[in-house]
Parts: C-alpha cells; structure tokens; sequence
C-alpha cells in the first residue's frame, strides 16, 4: 500500500511510550516506523541489546505485538523456527490468519556475534525479514566497537590515544552481503527518510522468502552528538555517502537516493565526539583515508547498480 502520513497518523502506535530508550534516541523512531508499515499482525523477535533493554524491562513491555527476546545471538534462529512452526500450524488447518515475521538485532548482534544465525535463516529461505538498527557499537554494553564501527572511531575496545588513533579497520559490509545470499529483498534504510524506510519494509514483507534491512541509528551517547541531532546526523550520513540509501530487490540493484551535491565527509565527522581526535594534526591522514574509502564504495555501488540494469 501507498505510504500516506495522515492515516500514519491516525494508526495506533504498536511501540508505545513510557519507554526507558535515552534523550533522542533514534532506535525508538526506527521501530516506530516499521510497526507502522509492518501492523499488527506481526510477530517480533528481538535480540539482546539496547532497544530491549529500554522497551521490555520486567515486569513492563513497551510492545503491544506478539513478541520474544532471544539471546544475543539467535533472534534470527528463533523467529526462522516461529515461522516454521506457522507453516506447519496453516497446513494442519489450525491457523488461517496471515502474520509477518519479524527479527530485530543492533549491530553487535548482527555483524558479529548473530551473524551465522541470520545467515543461515536467509540460506533456508525463510519467510522472514531481519531487520538490522545498526549503532555502530555494542552501546548497551559500555560502547564497544563492533564489526559496524567505522575506521577511526573512538570506542572503549578502540580507544583513541597516543598509539592507536581509534578503530583500526573499515567497517563490514553486510547489506551487499547479505544480497549476496541471493535473497529476495536487501536494503539500506535511515531514519530521517520514513517514507523511504516504510516503503521498504512494506516491500519486503510482501515477498516470499527472508529479506533483510539495515537501518542507520545514530546514537547520541555513543557517537557524542546533542539529543536533538539525531535525525539531522541520520540525513547527514546519507549526504555524505557514508549511509547510501539502496535495495536490491530480486538481483537488481537500485539507488533509491542520490545527493543533490555530496558532502565531503569530514563536515559529518566533525559533528560527533567519537572522531574528535581525527582533526589533530597528526591524524587527519585518516580524514583522507575514510574520504576515499567512501568515495570507493559509491563509485561501485554506482557501477553495481549500472551492471544489474544492463
């Protein structure tokens, strides 16, 4: 269906407030937006991590959707079985109602540790969509840097000191890894662009087959920014190129945003405290050296969407 924000609106909010989510979190946003399109009939899994943390302490439950925590690493596991046993329950003729699967996990959950769970639901063909709200840091858990953390980021496992100027290492690529497992549907998505977010959510749901969405959420406390930058460092992103908005959509790979004028991106960086020692005289090399990655990855990104067109 058309994405109209008069009957969002009007919609029942399926997360609900009085959640313990921090000043300007953009996690909060994220899940409201995919409940949205997503609606009621849908059942959650959700990772361990901060977005759980904040919406299920016991004994109270920000959801008002059939939901379960898993552990770190298995929201992925868990929901490919739910929607297994679904499949089962509609064919022996005891349910009849559709429902949407729906896996959460941040990051750390995601990139790292749950990685081969969601890579073997997708390999099965699930009926499923994991949705990925990518912080770059384990944050629930003290800040630390993640396969998601960009090169040069100061974590609490990737401080930046007199040695070692922050992360070491570029961060992965998992949305073109996870196209890569031929799924149906594979996106990058970001917060300040709702519509774009919801139109891709409502698109994956209505395949047949698992699909996958990673989602930007800049995160105050982790990034260093003020609680009212949240949406604006999220449309920042994507103006620089560092967070290029994309689907692949059955093998064909299309840009769903191209900036008008691309920001360089050292005006993105200067906005948040975890790269504030990247602008010391000694360290701006790596300026450069994130500025060509990116410049990189677009060109091909560009090039791959070329390629699938042809």
């Amino acid at each position: 269906m058309a994405i109209n924000i008069k009957e969002i609106s009007k919609q029942k909010d399926l997360l609900s407030g009085g959640h313990r989510a921090c000043a300007g979190c953009t996690g909060a946003v994220i899940i409201r937006q995919v409940m949205h399109a997503a609606g009621p009939n849908t059942v959650i899994g959700f990772a361990t991590g901060c977005m759980e943390v904040v919406t299920t302490i016991y004994p109270y439950t920000s959801w008002e959707v059939s939901y379960i925590h898993n552990a770190f690493e298995n929201s992925a596991s868990t929901v490919s079985g739910v929607e297994t046993a679904y499949r089962a329950l509609k064919k022996k003729g005891k349910i009849d109602e559709e429902l949407n699967f729906i896996a959460f996990g941040g990051d750390g959950g995601t990139y790292d540790i749950g990685f081969q769970a969601l890579s073997g639901a997708m390999e099965r063909r699930h009926n499923m969509l994991y949705i990925c709200y990518d912080n770059e840091a384990y944050m629930n858990t003290g800040i630390q840097r993640s396969g998601a953390t960009p090169y040069g980021a100061h974590t609490s496992t990737s401080p930046a000191g007199k040695k070692i100027p922050g992360k070491q290492q570029h961060r992965k690529d998992l949305t073109a890894i996870m196209a890569a497992h031929d799924i149906s549907f594979a996106a990058q998505a970001a917060p300040h662009n709702w519509r774009d977010l919801m139109t891709k959510v409502q698109k994956a749901l209505a395949k047949k087959g698992p699909a996958f969405i990673n989602v930007l959420m800049p995160c105050p406390v982790g990034w260093r920014f003020g609680d009212d930058e949240g949406i604006d460092i999220s449309r920042h992103a994507v103006e620089t190129c560092f967070w290029p908005l994309y689907e692949v959509e059955d093998g064909v790979w299309k840009i769903n945003y191209t900036p008008k004028e691309k920001q360089p991106i050292e005006s993105w960086l200067k906005r948040q405290g975890r790269f504030k020692h990247l602008f010391a005289e000694k360290n701006r090399h790596i300026i450069d050296e994130i500025q060509a990655h990116i410049d990189y990855k677009w060109e091909q990104l560009q090039k791959q969407c070329e390629i699938s067109k042809a």
